[in-house]
């Protein structure tokens, strides 16, 4: 007789985001560069997933957001939200980040789970801060982030363009639903 198991009951976004970032931790996909000029107080809000690349922590989730808010300890609260149309539920991971560098340095060490830490890098930022390219610590995680739920097809085509000149798998990028039909209103991010 098998001895049945059964992973932790954490939300996906949680449980196995720091092990998919462990064979990286918190480094930046060689031959990519952070925005410089960076200015935390223009990020902080409500961004929401345009585009991704797979992966298991948000495998079958739409209308995924990440909110951004200040810590005292100068760090900054993350809370990522995603919601599951197959069971009707949201999955939501909230975690913390600090700067790598400098806080004019696009790149922070996020965390949803103890002491293990995965990259996130700004490769692309408008001067707005209206959208923007995101990579975990290689090529295998890619965010194309915006303030609204749709982005403009001509923005959209830039970043993946960008995207394909830094040699990310755009081919298996996956446009993310938003569309206010299918996504119930969103939990507050406190």
């Amino acid at each position: 007789m098998a001895i049945a198991t059964q992973l932790p009951t954490f939300p996906r976004l949680t449980w196995l985001a720091p092990f998919s970032f462990l064979a990286g931790c918190t480094g930046i996909p060689e031959g990519t560069q952070a925005v410089t000029d960076f200015r935390l107080e223009n990020y902080l809000g409500r961004w929401y997933e345009i585009a991704r690349l797979p992966h298991g922590f948000e495998e079958g989730l739409s209308c995924v957001t990440a909110t951004y808010r200040p810590r005292d300890d100068g760090g900054v609260d993350v809370i990522n939200q995603g919601y599951n149309l197959e069971n009707g539920q949201w999955d939501v991971a909230e975690g913390k980040a600090y700067f790598i560098e400098s806080p004019d340095v696009g790149r922070l060490k996020v965390s949803f789970f103890g002491p293990f830490y995965g990259g996130y890098n700004i490769l692309e930022l408008d001067a707005d801060y209206r959208h923007a390219l995101v990579a975990g610590p290689d090529r295998d995680y890619l965010w194309i982030l915006a303030r609204e739920p749709s982005l403009d097809e001509h923005t959209y085509r830039s970043l993946v363009r960008r995207a394909r000149e830094l040699q990310f798998p755009v081919d298996k990028l996956i446009k993310v639903e938003q569309r206010p039909t299918i996504c119930p209103e969103q939990r507050q991010a406190s």
